[in-house]
């Protein structure tokens, strides 16, 4: 009997959610969700109605769907390493990763973060960037900017994470004018700069 768990591996599986998931960012480019059907999205994405259903159970189980494997892509280009201690050269790198893995998927990335339409994937990117900016401060303890400036950690957070999606948000609505590498490095001097102002 096969194993149906291995399901979504499939070659067809993953060109059909492909297909719908291109589908999906044609037409928000041209339409609010409101105004989209499942009707519309198949026949875009030529397949019919009983192939999305196959898939999804509607649009938003298939936003839902789609936000939680962005933010999986995004774990594995980034390569998160829990048990490994992080570094301010891991740092920029894990940065680097970051927005390297944006710039190859422009087209997906400024249509559901440039835009304002689809605000679940800001909000689910959003979530991550908290969650790697708190572990990180957690991680450094007593050594950690924040600590030292007597700054609250949920301050540091909150600023960190908005200050970090708000730039790649704005670099992706400007077409990407610095390569990844240049602004994972501003983002490197910009902490720098802040970690050593704090400690003058």
């Amino acid at each position: 009997m096969p194993d149906v768990s291995k399901q979504p591996t499939d070659p067809r599986v993953l060109r059909t959610r492909q297909l719908i998931k291109d589908a999906f960012i044609d037409l928000l480019q041209e339409m609010d969700i409101e105004k989209m059907s499942i009707s519309r999205i198949a026949e875009r994405a030529t397949i019919n109605r009983v192939t999305f259903y196959l898939h999804y159970r509607d649009i938003p189980d298939m936003l839902e769907k789609m936000a939680d494997d962005m933010i999986e892509d995004f774990k594995q280009a980034v390569g998160i390493e829990p048990e490994k201690p992080a570094t301010e050269e891991e740092d920029w790198s894990m940065m680097l990763r970051l927005l390297e893995h944006i710039a190859e998927h422009h087209k997906f990335y400024k249509v559901i973060l440039g835009s304002r339409k689809a605000p679940i994937f800001s909000e689910r990117l959003l979530n991550m960037l908290t969650e790697l900016i708190s572990a990180r401060i957690e991680e450094m303890g007593t050594e950690s900017f924040c600590y030292k400036a007597g700054i609250p950690k949920d301050i540091a957070i909150w600023h960190g994470s908005a200050a970090l999606i708000g730039t790649i948000v704005a670099w992706l609505r400007n077409d990407m004018p610095y390569t990844p590498a240049f602004l994972a490095k501003q983002f490197y001097l910009l902490t720098r700069s802040r970690i050593e102002t704090k400690g003058e």
